[in-house]
């Protein structure tokens, strides 16, 4: 039985849900008559219930079995799981054929509207957002990551990111924040759309380093940012870690520039295979040619996007392999205008091996569900000797390539990276060697061991930062008993306090080593086998 807010009631099927008119005080043949007929009654039946596979999770594992009882509410959760995981639209749950289905599993099934459906997707952003700043509560210092881009619509947008060290030392990272943001971007607004983000969760004193592409706008929104936490005195590590540039983003500009070199090369390329794909009898007529020649292979022409140089690396890559056809064709299409000589496909297989080793380190770069800030410095290293080996090339093109690609280099890795060098550190194949073997080749010796010390310096004030926050809670909770040390101690007289004065200068034994000097001073993890391969925990 239920009561409305008018007072009257009403009389519920446990079963169904329906509803149905009651006398106060009274019962009601209509209740009756309808627990003969309903069907959620029948099937309900207390005597024998069916056992299920509960707990059924994204990946498709279950738990153990248990009692199986249906849940309306449970099911409309998991179908506003569905439809956000998915990126279904809401009208979909209005199918005629997906009511079929659900009502094949269930008769119970209830419809719901697409309006319904989105209240429900909203009620569940509101969980696990609640949730999620749960767990932000728990955490220590949190890395940002934050990009801008225009749709086609021409609507600006940022999305924000968190990564985190969750309790059990395992890498985290959530979204917190995808939002329009209304021209201008300017850095001033940027830098108020990401200090808004942070307020809202509750974060803006655990930031511990921003990572952004290298846009001007960036760069301002950057400095506002640290004068901002600066002035409240939650800048990490006194900002010298702050800001971290997209180590792809720098790539992609590195290689930009040098591939503006061969510009006329790769318009030819990019214009033949556009006057390919954009007629089916041309494409129809390549093909031909190409099974004449009898290529044993699957690939096919790529069309790159022109503001990725990986996507226009793959593009030159596929249409040196199809050089033939571009030839044979040119001779059955005068139309076809675009053929690139002989000596610029000489050209672009030199290009092409010369981008390799940036490849390599894109995708190095680009993880996503592993940590990837370790791996950078060998990468980086590699780049460098790459560039040093072919400023030397004979070929002017190949050495005027180099040249602007050494430019980029220097502006933005010219100067040591912290937090680059650190990780690289406390990756335990690697650790001070790595530097004291890497900086020669990247810098001069002289600015080498300037960056050497710089890194040990500061990778010594992080671990006593971090030494001094973990143990403060630990002296707080024994300060009661300190203080009766100290007040024992007091009573010590002069010729005790003198004695302890000449021994500390006289004590030959050595001061206790921090776990920091003890994992320097150990050996590097050996191994023999694939360097990124190796799987070790993280507290070992």
């Amino acid at each position: 039985m239920m009561e409305n807010d008018d007072g009257t009631r009403k009389a519920v099927c446990n079963h169904c849900g329906m509803k149905f008119a009651m006398k106060v005080g009274g019962p009601t043949s209509t209740l009756m008559r309808h627990q003969k007929t309903c069907v959620a009654s029948q099937v309900s039946d207390k005597k024998q219930k069916v056992l299920s596979l509960d707990s059924v999770m994204f990946d498709g594992k279950g738990g153990g079995p248990s009692v199986y009882k249906y849940d309306k509410e449970k099911v409309r959760e998991i179908i506003a799981k569905m439809i956000i995981v998915h990126e279904y639209s809401f009208r979909m749950v209005e199918h005629t054929l997906f009511h079929v289905l659900l009502r094949t599993f269930n008769p119970r099934f209830d419809s719901v509207s697409r309006v319904t459906i989105r209240n429900d997707c909203m009620k569940l952003f509101t969980k696990e957002k609640r949730k999620l700043k749960e767990l932000l509560r728990s955490v220590g210092k949190i890395c940002l990551t934050t990009d801008l881009w225009t749709s086609n619509q021409t609507i600006g947008y940022m999305c924000l990111t968190v990564h985190f060290m969750d309790m059990d030392w395992k890498l985290q990272k959530r979204i917190t924040s995808f939002c329009g943001l209304p021209p201008p971007h300017t850095g001033l607004a940027i830098a108020n759309a990401i200090l808004q983000c942070l307020i809202e969760w509750g974060i803006e004193n655990k930031v511990c380093t921003v990572t952004m592409d290298n846009a001007s706008a960036n760069n301002v929104a950057i400095r506002n940012l640290k004068d901002n936490f600066s002035l409240k005195g939650n800048l990490y590590f006194g900002g010298r870690i702050f800001h971290v540039r997209c180590c792809a983003h720098i790539l992609n500009l590195m290689v930009q520039d040098g591939l503006d070199e061969i510009r006329s090369i790769v318009e030819n390329v990019r214009e033949s295979v556009k006057y390919f794909k954009m007629s089916p009898a041309r494409l129809h007529k390549f093909a031909e040619i190409f099974r004449q020649l009898q290529l044993p292979t699957s690939r096919r022409l790529i069309l790159d996007v022109p503001t990725r140089w990986n996507s226009t690396n793959k593009m030159l890559d596929s249409a040196l392999f199809f050089k033939e056809v571009f030839s044979r064709y040119s001779e059955r299409d005068p139309n076809y205008r675009w053929l690139p000589s002989t000596d610029d496909w000489k050209k672009t297989e030199e290009v092409c091996k010369f981008l390799e080793v940036f490849s390599e380190a894109t995708l190095s770069f680009s993880g996503s569900k592993y940590p990837t800030s370790n791996l950078f410095l060998p990468e980086v290293w590699k780049i460098k000797q790459m560039l040093n080996e072919k400023s030397l090339d004979e070929r002017d093109f190949m050495r005027d390539m180099t040249y602007r690609m050494r430019e980029k280099f220097e502006k933005y890795w010219g100067e040591c990276n912290l937090v680059m060098a650190i990780a690289a550190v406390l990756d335990p194949r690697y650790k001070m060697k790595l530097i004291e073997f890497c900086f020669p080749k990247i810098y001069s010796s002289i600015e080498a061991g300037r960056h050497i010390t710089l890194v040990r310096e500061a990778l010594y004030a992080l671990f006593y930062e971090y030494v001094n926050a973990t143990s403060f809670a630990d002296s707080t909770m024994t300060s009661s008993s300190y203080n009766h040390e100290l007040v024992v101690v007091s009573g010590v007289s002069k010729s005790v306090t003198e004695f302890d004065e000449w021994a500390t200068t006289v004590d030959s034994i050595e001061p206790v080593k921090s776990d920091l000097d003890v994992y320097l001073e150990e050996g590097r993890l050996i191994n023999k086998g694939n360097i990124n391969s190796v799987k070790f925990d993280a507290l070992e």
